[in-house]
């Protein structure tokens, strides 16, 4: 039998929860940045597919942009959350599940108080773990979840205009599982781990076809591409190659130009 949890416990998923609810729902504008942001990958009318959804922020954007949803998020109370938060919309379609290079289960690491670095990913936790700029986090080992693919997930619910992958130097493993090139994605990077963003790059080449992504980087949650025109995955492996240690993390958004 599962011993329940301790009342240290609870306080530490309750302060987790209320600390990502801060960061991703407690800023007035914030909403309306992300629908300008977004504006350009996800069109009305389209499929936007959120894998690490957490809490909620660019379901709810893709939603205000008229797009049809499909969220996956492995974290038990981050999916209670979000299946409150979109209860009636028919045009959300909330996974409880990863996403990886082969369909099965998978450990999540969990970091309690900081439930927006949970993991399936051993070695982001070891690497990241060690980084300044993780000092304090702490990770254990969570429940099971479901593993799919990428592909499995386009077979059912149709080719995605926009997928935006977050999901703590698992991305490449989200990346392995899919063996088609996609209109426009977006993927998180981290300066310690900048060897995963690098691999998400060549693998999106390999799909595609050298040359036809064009990619930018925006930084944390500035909501703002770098270079909106897009460079090159050389160019674009350059400036992830020449990152600080010390430098912040982002997402890379890559697209395939229209014909």
């Amino acid at each position: 039998m599962t011993p329940s949890p301790s009342l240290r416990q609870r306080l530490d998923r309750r302060l987790g929860l209320l600390r990502s609810l801060f960061i991703y729902r407690g800023i007035p504008w914030r909403d309306a940045q992300l629908r300008r942001f977004y504006s350009r990958f996800v069109p009305a009318g389209g499929l936007a597919f959120d894998v690490g959804a957490h809490a909620g922020n660019r379901v709810a954007a893709f939603r205000r942009l008229g797009a049809r949803v499909v969220a996956l998020e492995p974290q038990p109370d981050f999916v209670r959350l979000l299946q409150r938060r979109f209860a009636g919309d028919d045009q959300v379609l909330l996974l409880a599940q990863a996403l990886g290079r082969a369909a099965g289960q998978a450990q999540l690491l969990a970091s309690v108080r900081t439930p927006a670095v949970s993991t399936l990913s051993a070695d982001f936790v070891q690497r990241a773990g060690a980084d300044a700029s993780f000092k304090g986090v702490r990770w254990s080992a969570g429940p099971l979840v479901r593993v799919s693919t990428l592909d499995a997930l386009i077979a059912q619910h149709g080719q995605p205009d926009f997928v935006k992958i977050d999901v703590e130097g698992y991305e490449l493993e989200v990346l392995m599982g899919l063996q088609q090139a996609l209109p426009a994605l977006s993927f998180e990077f981290l300066p310690a781990l900048r060897d995963v963003a690098l691999g998400c790059i060549q693998r999106l080449e390999s799909l595609a076809g050298p040359g036809r992504y064009l990619y930018a980087v925006s930084l944390g949650e500035r909501l703002r591409l770098l270079n909106p025109a897009g460079q090159p995955a050389a160019a674009m492996c350059d400036w992830l190659e020449a990152l600080p240690a010390d430098a912040p993390s982002g997402d890379v958004h890559a697209w395939l130009p229209a014909e």
